[in-house]
């Protein structure tokens, strides 16, 4: 009895010792919780940059729901935002289902303390393979159920859970003009490419494969237009992408490799943030 009432007296101890742990885990973006004043701007590159004059994604709109609304990420440039929503009336009316909008980018944009180095600059957007033909109830948008297309310990599709509307969905996005890229599992590449049976193979071009890009496709734009402080991706090499280099992301059987003295791992070198982003975290 008395062991049961100490376990009750130190709860509250721990209770606020979680939230101190939480607090201090955040970033300092993310504890900003609305967009700066301002002309739109990218500021810097997309894995180390944040956002000025940013807009959010209203949480439901024609076509699309916002998933876990509670971690604010529902933000970005307005030129995301105008994306989300050419996309989403596509999937309307042509696909007759509702796509699935993950994290875009915090209020100011910025580094999250968890699940991305990228989407900092508000031009990063997660679109889940969970077509919803029915809207998502509130229980179900907070926490959603990601829907795998590939089964990744025997490195093929799961075929019951690909939809030919998965293609016309991707295709959709990357034809559009200001799509730079779209990360997908290689396998999901290697199925797009083997769909595509027309001589329109280009937007192939923009769809990198990548790893953990399984359950959604990470839409990811061009610098916008006056953002002069905005840095670019090299563009992806030239052609579809579907033949020697989409192989070589097959894992291959490794050989069992000699020990080794172990070494410590050198330490990565913190990124400095641009001049503008410290300026927006002064001014918050």
């Amino acid at each position: 009895m008395r062991a049961s009432l100490d376990t009750w007296r130190k709860l509250p101890l721990l209770c606020s010792s979680l939230l101190f742990a939480s607090a201090v885990a955040a970033t300092p973006w993310e504890k900003i919780d609305t967009p700066s004043n301002g002309s739109p701007q990218a500021i810097g590159s997309y894995a180390n940059g944040c956002l000025s004059g940013g807009a959010a994604l209203p949480l439901e709109g024609e076509g699309y729901q916002v998933i876990r609304s509670q971690r604010e990420r529902y933000y970005g440039h307005p030129n995301a935002i105008g994306f989300i929503e050419r996309l989403a009336d596509l999937s309307r009316n042509e696909l007759k289902t509702n796509i699935l909008i993950g994290d875009i980018s915090l209020p100011q944009g910025g580094r999250f303390s968890s699940g991305h180095s990228s989407h900092q600059t508000g031009l990063d957007i997660d679109i889940w393979l969970k077509l919803a033909d029915m809207p998502l109830s509130e229980p179900q948008l907070a926490k959603p159920t990601p829907h795998s297309v590939v089964n990744l310990k025997q490195y093929q599709l799961l075929k019951n859970n690909w939809d030919e509307r998965h293609f016309e969905l991707v295709k959709f996005a990357a034809n559009d003009e200001q799509v730079a890229r779209i990360f997908v599992h290689p396998v999901i590449k290697e199925k797009l490419c083997a769909t595509e049976q027309s001589s329109d193979r280009e937007w192939l071009r923009k769809v990198r494969p990548w790893w953990g890009h399984h359950y959604h496709m990470h839409v990811r734009l061009n610098c916008p237009e006056g953002s002069q402080n905005c840095k670019p991706q090299a563009e992806p090499p030239k052609g579809d992408g579907c033949g020697a280099e989409l192989a070589s992301w097959k894992p291959q059987p490794k050989p069992a490799a000699p020990k080794v003295a172990s070494t410590k791992p050198k330490k990565k070198k913190l990124k400095v943030i641009p001049v503008q982003c410290q300026q927006l975290l002064d001014n918050s």
